[in-house]
């Protein structure tokens, strides 16, 4: 593996933990709090390897990669890419106060800043695998 696999690695990572959200979302709806538990944490390894992949990547490789959509898919993308950036920025703070909470049985906390988290999270994670669609795969650099 080489530093330019990283963005399809991030991408990975991105998936699974939108994966990992969903199931954590299903298991608290249906009652099953250890099981919600162990797939948030998984959700929060997911994306801290994730964040250090993207540092990695964005220190070390110096070329920018433009965006080669045209027409009308070229507004669609940068939109969904600048909500995700704005988001993600947000996001980490939002996922700290909520894991803390939920560490410290803070439940009815937890759940007041989670209902805020889950859904900005899970947009970040989906959003990131459609960007690195987008950039990469759909309308890559010729």
């Amino acid at each position: 593996m080489t530093i330019t696999d990283l963005p399809a690695v991030n991408a990975s990572l991105n998936a699974l933990s939108s994966v990992f959200l969903t199931l954590g979302y299903i298991f608290i709806k249906r009652g099953q709090k250890d099981a919600h538990r162990n797939c948030m944490v998984a959700a929060f390894v997911t994306s801290t390897v994730f964040l250090a992949c993207y540092l990695t990547y964005h220190f070390t490789v110096t070329a920018v990669t433009k965006f080669q959509g045209q027409g009308i898919v070229r507004p669609i993308y940068f939109v969904i890419l600048i909500t995700h950036i704005i988001l993600a920025v947000i996001i980490v703070p939002l996922i700290l106060v909520t894991l803390s909470r939920a560490l410290k049985q803070r439940f009815e906390l937890h759940k007041k800043v989670a209902r805020w988290t889950w859904p900005l999270w899970m947009y970040v994670s989906v959003t990131g695998v459609i960007v690195y669609m987008m950039l990469y795969q759909w309308f890559p650099a010729r």
